[in-house]
Parts: C-alpha cells; structure tokens; sequence
C-alpha cells in the first residue's frame, strides 16, 4: 500500500470516526500502565492494538490524525491531576483547570502525532509499525529535552516496578519505551498468520528474556554499606491550601520539629526536611536554626528545603545546619518548573494577571548554577534535587562527580491525592536504577520514602500522613553504563534506526 499525502482537514484526510475513538480509547488504555496503577500488563495489549490501527493506515495525514487522538487519550488519562494544582486556589485559577488539562493532553499529544508521521516512513504494514515503534521511543526521548523538557509519563514507565525497570541500568528510560514498542510492533513484520504468530512468539520471548535478567539482578545479593549512615525523613503533611496561611505555617513547623526532636533508636545522622519547610527566607530566620532546629534535632544536622534571596533574585534552595545550627551547605534549585516557580515573560505575563504558582515573591524563582554535591560529612557525600528536578535523568548525570547517595526534598502537595504523586514517586525508583544509588526523598504531604538502588521502596509515609521514618541509607552499587553515557546511546541508535527505515523506502520507491 502506497502512502497518499492528502489533505489535512479535507473529508478523505482524516481516518473514520470509529476510528479515531478506538484511537483514543486505546491510547488512554496505555495510561493503565503509569503509577498509581501499575497495570503494564493492560499497557501493552492496548499499545499493540494502537499499533495496529496505525500500521493499517496508509495516508499520511491519517496516520497523523490517529497519532494525536491516540495520544490526547494516552495524555488525558495519565496526566488528569494537572488540574489540581489549580484547585488551590479555586477562585483565582480555577477557571484555567478544564484549559489545562485540554491543552496539556492535546499540546503532549503532537508528539505521538509525530511518531505517527514517522511511521509513514514505512511502506508497507509491518514497516509502518515499526516505525511507529520507533516513533515513539524518538518523541519519549525529544520530550525530556525541548522546551526545557518534560519527561512524565513516558511509555517505558509501564515497566516501573517490574523486574523490566532493572533493564534502565543500561538503556535508561527511553530504552524501557523502545523495550515495549518494539516488542509490540515486531509481530506485523511478518507476512500471514503463521510468520506473525511466530514473530509474537520471538517478541514474547524476548521480553521474558529481559524480565528474567532482570529478576536475576533483583535477587542478585547487595553490598554492605559501612559506615552505615542513619537518616530521619520527616512528613508534616502540610497540606498545599493550607501551607502559607497565616495560622497554620506554626502548626507545620511545630510539627517538623516535634519530629525532629523525638527519641531514636539508633543515634541519626541526618534529619531531612522537606522542599520549603521553613516559612522564612534564610536571611530573615534570625536565630531560628541555632535556637530552634539545633535544639530540637539535639545536634544532629537538618537539610531542609527554603526560599532564599539575593538582592532582587529568589532562590528555592535546600540548606543544611550543622549541629549548631549554622548553615554548612547551600544548594538551589537549577531545573525550575515554566509557570510553576518562573513565568517566562514574566512582566508581560504579569499584566495578564499570570504569576508563579509555587514562588511566593517576586516573578518566580532564579535559576541556580547547576548540579553539586553537598558533602554532608559522617552522612556522605549526596547528590541534591529539588522536586521536578528528579523527573531529568540528564540533571543527575550532569553531577560533578558520583555521590554517596541521592537526597530529594519535594513539595507533592502541588500534585493532588490522585496519581500525581504515586507517579512522581515512580520516577524517583527509576533514577535509583539509572544510577545505581539509593535515592531518599521527604515530602510535604508524600509519599516520603526511602528507595534502595535497585528501585525498590523499602520504607515509606502513605500520603496524607504526618510522621516520619528512620532508616539506614542502602547500599551504593557500581557505576552503570546509564550514569556514564546517559542518553547518547539511544539518541544513536534511533537515529541510525530511522535513517535505515529512511533508506529502505527510497529504495523502494524506485
């Protein structure tokens, strides 16, 4: 079957009504496989059946068509909780929630609508899948880059929690989108019933391939860690609508700090606060660290998150005290989140009435300098992130050198109760793996957590809870192939990839 360009909004350009609601339907069924759910095993089926419409599709403005419905499902669905940030302040942004989710869902889908273009690269059924495939595993990997990137929900988040996840260590995340893709397009390669069947049967095989090795590294012993490092994360559950008012921001911090002084079983330390914990700017806290923090931690360090400011310019930093309370080490955040700590545009934006959602002075937050580690002294060396920073596998390879370990503090209250933050959570276990180092994170409302290298949450505060837990750091494990190369591999071999696709339909066009 020929490709015919056609028209884009002619009648004939677009594919059936049925189609496109298939389309959507099967795209949002993808979506199964994105945390709270977990359901990779819906996210699969529905990923091939998507395929399927568009590997029967032969005109390119048709193929594009199915592509965005396709993904508008796959992106209504996995991210719905964009509203919530809005529902804050419901009298003053709740108008644009319905707006966001629309252009969210729409706006992430013009890049399944590029894969789909991609896949007309093929000429035949079986080519167009996997160009579709491959597409994908493109458009999963340009989404953490352009526009200052935006890498949630991607396809190969399905296999988070899986035995699969551990294949990160290797191919990182957009790997773990080709593992699916690919594994779901081979079987069109083949001509008739039987050579699909069998093709299925390699794809499966495959797949149970990776699984298993992945099983193995799981089951695989880990190393001691010693001198082992005993850390307190503490959850004030200070819920977002509540965090800044004026009889409440006491209650928190009341809070953290009843936490921070309770009896430990072993001696701590490290106590971790979550991102902006303390109410004040750092050069407005007067004696507060020394007086207050230092008392209540008994001398044990406290990292915490909080707003800072240099002349003009405001900073959402993490700080840590040391045991008397003096501030030893200052990290800002350099991955700011567009329209949640900065507006571009910011002056004209203001005049629209359009301010930072998470930036309480000013136009929104100024970017720091960059990746660093915070040497933490008997707690190690930690590799800092400030919420959204965890979600950029590349903002943990720009570290200057390897950390002990992984510390994020983060704000989740943002995110809502629903799937926002079991999915930011998610990403968290996947950058363990990328890594190979355990990553500890304390939130505001959760879920605070302590995850191990291989991914695994081995402690954990439910969200919505206040309390805290103390655990001992995992182990650190050797150096991945990920850590060192990042994402260069992929963007390689996809290229190389799409330029044989490419190759193979010149040829076959004459």
């Amino acid at each position: 079957m020929r490709l015919r360009p056609g028209r884009v909004f002619g009648r004939d350009a677009r594919p059936s009504g049925r189609r496109l609601a298939l389309a959507a339907l099967f795209g949002a069924a993808v979506a199964a496989g994105q945390a709270p759910w977990d359901l990779w095993w819906i996210a699969l089926p529905a990923l091939g059946l998507l395929t399927a419409l568009v590997a029967g599709e032969g005109r390119l403005t048709r193929l594009v068509w199915l592509g965005w419905i396709g993904g508008a499902g796959y992106f209504a669905a996995s991210l719905f909780w964009i509203v919530e940030p809005f529902l804050i302040d419901v009298a003053r942004h709740g108008w644009m929630a319905p707006f966001a989710l629309v252009f969210m869902a729409f706006g992430m889908a013009l890049f399944w609508a590029l894969a789909a273009g991609i896949a007309a690269l093929g000429q035949g059924g079986g080519s167009r899948a996997l160009g579709f495939a491959l597409g994908l595993a493109v458009t999963d990997l340009l989404r953490g880059y352009l526009f200052t990137g935006f890498p949630w929900a991607l396809v190969g988040h399905i296999w988070i929690g899986t035995p699969v996840m551990q294949a990160a260590v290797l191919v990182g995340p957009v790997g773990l989108t080709a593992i699916a893709t690919l594994a779901v397009a081979l079987p069109f390669l083949g001509r008739g019933l039987a050579a699909r069947a069998g093709l299925a049967g390699l794809a499966a095989l495959a797949l149970g391939g990776v699984w298993t090795a992945g099983a193995a590294r799981l089951a695989a012993p880990d190393p001691a860690r010693d001198p082992a490092i005993r850390v307190r994360l503490v959850q004030p559950n200070a819920a977002q609508h509540l965090k800044w008012q004026g009889d409440m921001w006491q209650v928190f911090l009341d809070r953290l700090l009843v936490a921070s002084a309770a009896p430990a079983e072993k001696p701590l330390d490290l106590v971790v606060w979550p991102e902006t914990a303390v109410p004040y700017l750092l050069e407005r806290s007067g004696s507060f660290f020394a007086d207050e923090v230092a008392v209540a931690s008994g001398g044990v360090p406290v990292a915490t998150g909080i707003q800072r400011i240099e002349g003009a310019r405001f900073f959402n930093s993490l700080v840590v005290a040391d045991g008397q309370g003096r501030i030893a080490g200052i990290y800002d955040k350099w991955h700011l989140v567009p329209f949640g700590e900065y507006v571009p545009l910011a002056e004209l934006a203001a005049r629209f009435g359009l301010a930072a959602f998470a930036a309480q002075e000013g136009y929104g937050y100024t970017p720091g300098p960059g990746a660093r580690l915070l040497d933490l002294g008997r707690a190690g060396k930690v590799l800092p992130l400030i919420c959204y920073e965890a979600v950029f596998p590349q903002d943990l390879n720009a570290a200057p050198e390897r950390a002990d370990w992984i510390l994020q503090v983060t704000n989740d209250g943002w995110f809502g109760n629903l799937a926002g933050p079991y999915q930011h959570l998610a990403q968290a276990r996947l950058r363990a793996v990328e890594q190979g180092l355990p990553l500890l994170r304390a939130a505001n409302t959760g879920v605070t957590a302590v995850i191990d290298a291989k991914g695994r949450v081995l402690e954990a505060v439910p969200l919505n809870t206040e309390s805290w837990v103390d655990a001992d750091v995992p182990p650190a494990l050797a150096p991945t192939l990920y850590a060192r190369t990042g994402d260069l591999p992929a963007t390689i071999l996809l290229t190389l990839s799409l330029l044989a696709l490419l190759a193979v339909r010149s040829r076959q066009s004459h």
